[in-house]
């Protein structure tokens, strides 16, 4: 883990389902993009930590949200270098790809959150902050880029949940 001025951090979890097995040849070119993608996330300028499985190089082997499902988690100095990252560098084209490796998802599979500085989550909290995210929506304790919240917004919430109505609550579409 780098060093870091800030008190807060970003964490991030994505979840892609896979189109089909890790060994697979119509998922070798993801695969292949895992080294240099996963290499330049952790020289990527903001870059603090990502989940790795014990004795590997990635998180792909990690299932917790089925056997179908991959994971990607990691902890950034701010939103902005999370952004710069996955939209500004190469890891834009894994990204531009992803249709043809994992199905298109219903519900949200990027979730965002503010942590301490120095803490690395764990899966438990990552998924708990995905369920959030899918069960109420967008909050000060999980949230996504286009609806984002300050670290300042997320203390000010320790319960999580922002009271109905209330400020920085999001509005609530009908289902």
């Amino acid at each position: 883990m780098t060093s870091s001025p800030h008190a807060s951090h970003l964490a991030q979890l994505n979840v892609a389902t896979l189109l089909h097995p890790m060994d697979d040849p119509r998922i070798a070119p993801f695969v292949e993009l895992l080294d240099p993608v996963n290499a330049a996330a952790d020289g990527a300028p903001g870059f603090v930590w990502r989940l790795v499985e014990d004795g590997a190089g990635d998180a792909t082997g990690l299932r917790p949200a089925g056997e179908d499902v991959i994971v990607n988690m990691s902890v950034w100095e701010t939103q902005e270098a999370l952004w710069d990252f996955a939209y500004r560098s190469g890891h834009l084209e894994a990204l531009r790809r992803r249709r043809e490796w994992f199905d298109r998802h219903v519900e949200a599979h990027l979730v965002l959150w503010w942590v301490p500085a120095g803490h690395r989550p764990g899966l438990d909290e990552a998924m708990d902050r995905l369920a959030d995210l899918r069960a109420h929506g967008p909050s000060p304790r999980a949230f996504t880029f286009a609806s984002s919240y300050t670290a300042a917004e997320a203390a000010g919430h320790p319960a999580g949940r922002p009271e109905p109505g209330g400020p920085g609550s999001a509005p609530r579409r009908a289902q």
